[in-house]
């Protein structure tokens, strides 16, 4: 099963939010290769700018390259741009996190916002009903 993981799930890992622990759990299904899971490569550089106004500069690079052992970054060409700037999105950013899923087939986009990908086809879950998924399965 292949996962694309949206901004917000990686910042509560990342910083350890703890009302969200069901993205740590998402986390350990990745580490221990039950599910695969990716990050847009467009989207790493939000995630370290976030983390590093919240943990300052070196721990945000550390954290985020053990979270990369484990999400793997997933490829933003100049073609998923394209696609995604014909989508029409409200938000460019979820547009092309939608196309780089796309693009490897993603099985689910795993995030708090499934409203943001409402148009798409690749079903967007919160992390919870992703874990009843699972479960159900």
């Amino acid at each position: 099963m292949k996962i694309l993981i949206d901004t917000n799930i990686a910042l509560d890992i990342l910083l350890k939010r703890r009302d969200y622990p069901n993205a740590e759990i998402i986390y350990s299904l990745a580490e221990e290769n039950i599910i695969a899971c990716y990050i847009s490569a467009s989207a790493i550089t939000d995630i370290f700018f976030l983390a590093k106004g919240a943990l300052g500069k070196k721990p945000a690079k550390v954290a985020l390259k053990d979270m990369l052992q484990v999400f793997k970054p997933a490829t933003v060409t100049d073609d998923h741009i394209y696609h995604a700037l014909d989508l029409d999105w409200d938000d460019f950013e979820d547009s092309v996190q939608y196309i780089v899923g796309d693009s490897f087939s993603a099985d689910y986009i795993i995030t708090r916002n499934t409203q943001d990908y409402s148009s798409g086809s690749i079903p967007a879950i919160t992390p919870e009903r992703f874990l009843e998924t699972i479960i159900e399965t």
